[in-house]
């Protein structure tokens, strides 16, 4: 390449396209015609010229005048363009296209794709959770049951690996019980033990604490009161009267 040419690239200057838009605008309805529009008004755009003559644009593009303006008035439909008009210094009107609107809805759509990414990833979690719990009490798990876990994810916001925590220690103890599941969960609650971290060190500071001699190791537990098994879904004595 001779200097010439490298001068000439250089004094081109550059035109900066977000990769984001680029890999999404099809879902933002922009067809390929109006893209490259696009492109042609943010290259006039980066270089100080915010509202490129039309005959331009279509030579550019080997369109017609008319084509271009079409383009434009659809794009403008879909409120992904917009004709601002402003004063300069000296008090003149002037138009510039603008593209706020554009980049607003890619935000928008982008906000909806990782919303949905994540109550997908809450909703397998969820199913894993029933099933995991399923699996360990040996049964189908009762619709109140499911209502009652539902609770501890929904209500109370518990994280599902909390819940899956107290599972473990509730077979450990072999307490098939969802109620057993509840006081190792309320337990945990009091002494603000929140995350599946907290819980892990927390059992570590028991284990570290336990002599070393003959006597068995307690449970990480073992301030929960045990309960005897039974039907948790049973009501209790006292709601009988």
């Amino acid at each position: 390449m001779d200097d010439t040419f490298m001068q000439q690239f250089i004094n081109a200057g550059q035109t900066t396209v977000s990769s984001l838009l680029l890999a999404h605008f099809h879902e933002l309805g922009i067809t390929n015609d109006e893209f490259l529009v696009y492109l042609e008004l943010k290259s006039f755009y980066d270089a100080g010229n915010h509202f490129p003559d039309m005959a331009t644009i279509a030579q550019r593009l080997r369109l017609s005048s008319t084509q271009v303006y079409q383009i434009i008035h659809r794009m403008i439909q879909k409120k992904i363009l917009t004709i601002d008009t402003t004063q300069d210094k000296q008090g003149r009107s002037q138009d510039q296209y603008d593209f706020a609107l554009m980049y607003r809805k890619l935000a928008t759509y982008l906000s909806q794709q990782n919303r949905q990414v994540v109550e997908q990833k809450s909703s397998d979690q969820r199913q894993a959770l029933f099933e995991q719990i399923e699996t360990e009490f040996g049964r189908p798990l009762s619709p109140i049951e499911y209502e009652t876990i539902a609770a501890w994810l929904d209500q109370d916001h518990y994280q599902a690996d909390v819940i899956g925590l107290a599972l473990r220690e509730a077979v450990l103890n072999q307490a098939y019980s969802l109620k057993y599941m509840d006081r190792i969960l309320l337990s945990w609650e009091r002494k603000h033990l929140t995350t599946k971290q907290q819980i892990q060190r927390e059992q570590e500071k028991r284990q570290q604490r336990q002599p070393s001699s003959g006597a068995a190791a307690q449970s990480s537990t073992e301030d929960i009161p045990q309960i005897p098994m039974y039907n948790w879904a049973e009501p209790d004595d006292d709601e009988k009267q």
